[in-house]
């Protein structure tokens, strides 16, 4: 039994999520269809990549992650599929390969002549049949021609600066706690246990410890603290960090180390 999952950016007022899962089950009921996330920002590439990249390893090995998120090629676009490491991916050229992180994927074909441009309903109509091939044992090479190229976008990166690392919120999460690019491994390495300062927007919100935990601090209280995916998270305890601090996607945060 293979394992199929899905995100998209469709929200739960529509047909699509049911349609898609109908066909899928229709072609190849013997597998298991998981929902990842439907509720991406509209046609919001990184968003959709900074989900799956967190949920993805979690996942058993061979298992066919479809992306219905800005799925429509633009024109002299590609639809793609790709195998990384063990796992597959079927979504539109839009970035979003890159911008799952790591190692390049193995193997990259297109699909793009399975596409009638008249289809306006890209993962029912080429996604979802791709997938149950999959699932029933085609190899990928099987499915399309090698792609020559791809969009290679990749994740933003913290810089560094003498004792400081300049880093940007990538994700706001539903608790409005703000996620940033630094890692702890950077900051390990650039801080090599010296003592700190965090500032968030501007010097008038600081912070000057890592939380091993939320509890840690009352109520109320801004907090950072490195989350289950080792990234620096700002947050308020009980609170609404992003939208009290005026936080956003792309807003920066600043960590300046101090001279032993």
């Amino acid at each position: 039994m293979h394992i199929i999952t899905l995100t998209s950016d469709w929200k739960e007022n529509d047909f699509y999520v049911a349609s898609l899962k109908g066909k899928l089950l229709s072609a190849c009921p013997e597998a298991q269809i998981i929902d990842i996330n439907h509720r991406i920002k509209s046609f919001n590439s990184a968003h959709a990549a900074y989900i799956i990249r967190n949920a993805y390893p979690h996942f058993p090995e061979n298992t066919i992650h479809i992306i219905a998120v800005n799925s429509e090629p633009e024109k002299g676009g590609e639809l793609l599929a790709a195998r990384k490491g063990k796992h597959y991916f079927l979504c539109a050229d839009n970035g979003i390969l890159g911008l799952l992180g790591g190692s390049e994927p193995d193997e990259v074909i297109t699909l793009t002549e399975q596409y009638q441009e008249t289809d306006t309903f890209v993962a029912l109509s080429v996604f979802a049949r791709v997938a149950c091939e999959l699932a029933k044992g085609t190899p990928l090479n099987k499915l399309g021609s090698q792609a020559e190229s791809y969009d290679r976008q990749t994740p933003l990166r913290a810089t560094i600066e003498d004792q400081t690392i300049t880093g940007s919120v990538i994700h706001i999460d539903s608790y409005q706690n703000a996620i940033t690019n630094i890692s702890r491994d950077l900051f390990k390495r650039v801080g090599n246990s010296r003592s700190f300062e965090i500032y968030v927007q501007n010097k008038y919100y600081m912070i000057d410890r890592i939380n091993r935990s939320y509890n840690e601090t009352e109520p109320g209280d801004l907090l950072a603290i490195f989350n289950a995916s080792g990234l620096l998270e700002i947050a308020i305890r009980n609170g609404n960090a992003a939208g009290l601090l005026n936080l956003n996607t792309n807003s920066t945060i600043r960590v300046d180390f101090k001279e032993k």
